[in-house]
């Protein structure tokens, strides 16, 4: 005759013959039930732990079948029915869960009682044995769940963990960094959860940021769930966006590069010519005969940023005039320029 040991059934209050579904039923019952957070009588971490145990080993099909047929100790291979003609081999169980992380996995990763009994402190309330979907009037495990719920071996769209909000840094560069490209080392620091699935730790990593060349400003960069993780939530995004560095020659107008070319007023009227640097270092000589009126503009084409999605073709580098007023004339330059000048 085959020993059982510890009566799981018993342990969850549930028949021999009980369904998939009563199973989770029962679970959720006495685990809601002898949860510490909320029973604080004597003894009852134990009994959460053993009600945790008693699910792991019913809840999956080839633990529940082996020990349906050799007990405890055939489950656990300790004793004679673990091997031998019909035994179950060489299986050997060995509970090393964590009930706190079976029972935030099996409710979604949120706080039940605050969803189900307002998330009121001190123990647990002797009525608390009914099933609390059934006392809120959401109804049995029939059909596909409860009141429209999933069956709770899923996540109900109530019970699932939420995404925590993105992480956002900005990422400066400069233009001559978004006209090469180039990748960035940006190092975190965020939680990761140890083993254990309740505890954590701090990590520091390095994330590589490529820069592409002729990325916008405003670009994102999106390292999924790079953020801190808990029990209880979905680690959040984290965001680069890509922040201009202000340049010492050089505006930035989307794949356009503006030059503030100053020219002095005889320049302006008599034909000017501006050496104009470019982004890679060279020079482009730009000559006008034309009087240059203030906020006058000449156009390079092909020599400003990399268009983000044609790399092999570029934006213009725009030469904006901008003329220097002499601050004090002379009586005899007054005299010339009202000699040349037309009146108006």
């Amino acid at each position: 005759m085959v020993k059982m040991g510890k009566d799981y059934y018993d342990i969850l209050g549930i028949k021999k013959d009980a369904s998939e579904d009563d199973i989770k039923k029962a679970y959720r019952k006495q685990a809601l039930r002898y949860h510490p957070d909320k029973n604080k009588s004597p003894g009852a971490e134990d009994k959460f732990k053993e009600i945790a145990e008693a699910y792991d080993v019913l809840s999956d099909p080839k633990k529940k079948d082996i020990y349906d047929r050799f007990g405890e100790e055939g489950l656990k291979g300790g004793g004679p029915s673990s091997g031998g003609a019909g035994g179950p081999g060489t299986f050997s169980y060995t509970f090393q869960g964590d009930p706190h992380a079976i029972f935030a996995e099996f409710f979604g990763g949120r706080n039940p009682f605050e969803q189900f009994f307002g998330g009121r402190n001190g123990d647990m309330d002797e009525d608390m044995e009914t099933d609390p979907f059934t006392r809120f009037g959401m109804g049995g495990m029939g059909g596909s769940g409860m009141g429209g719920f999933p069956r709770m071996g899923g996540r109900s769209s109530s019970l699932t963990r939420q995404q925590d909000p993105p992480v956002v840094h900005n990422l400066r560069v400069t233009l001559e960094e978004v006209f090469s490209g180039c990748t960035k080392k940006m190092k975190i620091s965020h939680k990761r959860l140890n083993p254990d699935r309740r505890t954590t730790r701090t990590e520091d990593k390095i994330l590589e940021v490529e820069i592409k060349r002729g990325w916008k400003e405003g670009t994102k960069i999106t390292f999924p769930k790079e953020g801190d993780e808990t029990p209880t939530n979905i680690p959040a995004d984290v965001v680069f966006v890509l922040k201009d560095k202000p340049h010492l020659v050089f505006r930035r107008d989307g794949s356009d590069i503006i030059y503030p070319a100053k020219v002095s007023l005889r320049d302006a009227l008599c034909g000017s010519t501006v050496n104009a640097p470019t982004l890679d270092g060279r020079t482009v000589t730009v000559t006008t005969k034309d009087v240059v009126r203030p906020g006058m503009k000449r156009r390079i084409n092909g020599e400003g940023l990399p268009l983000p999605k044609s790399p092999d073709r570029r934006g213009d580098l725009v030469v904006e005039y901008e003329v220097k007023f002499p601050e004090r004339l002379s009586q005899s330059a007054r005299e010339t320029i009202a000699q040349v000048l037309p009146p108006t």
